[in-house]
């Protein structure tokens, strides 16, 4: 895996600009923070993007992939003010879950996700090398 970094550009906090990889695909679908019985314990979005987080991890692990073989996440969420002041809490919980792999990354703000408790619903592609 080779992350890509263009001379002369800021280094990007939390995130990669891009990635090139070579290997096994392996596509996670958007994961949001419920448990594996497809139930909300919160509605917290800390505690929704944890839950998202742990959901993405069981899905590469499947694959014996784990957050080291990201090279691409997208993060779907309802509330861009609540992301950006809750962004300290945010690292600590993806820090805790993923480590410090930072792939490159999309944060899109929507109206609303298909499920309606659903705070955040994140999505993954990992590489797993030959």
């Amino acid at each position: 895996m080779q992350f890509l970094q263009p001379p002369g550009w800021a280094t990007p906090k939390g995130y990669a600009n891009g990635v090139a990889a070579k290997g096994t695909l392996v596509f996670v679908g958007g994961q949001i923070g419920w448990n594996g019985e497809q139930q909300f314990e919160s509605d917290d979005f800390i505690a929704q993007t944890k839950q998202a987080l742990q959901n993405v991890h069981a899905v590469l692990a499947c694959a014996g992939a784990g957050p080291e073989h990201m090279v691409r996440m997208t993060w779907y969420i309802t509330d861009r003010d609540e992301y950006n002041t809750r962004l300290r809490e945010l690292g600590t919980v993806y820090r805790e879950v993923m480590g410090k792999c930072f792939p490159a990354m999309t944060c899109v703000e929507v109206s609303r996700l298909v499920e309606s408790r659903a705070k955040v619903e994140i999505e993954v592609t990992a590489v797993v090398p030959d």
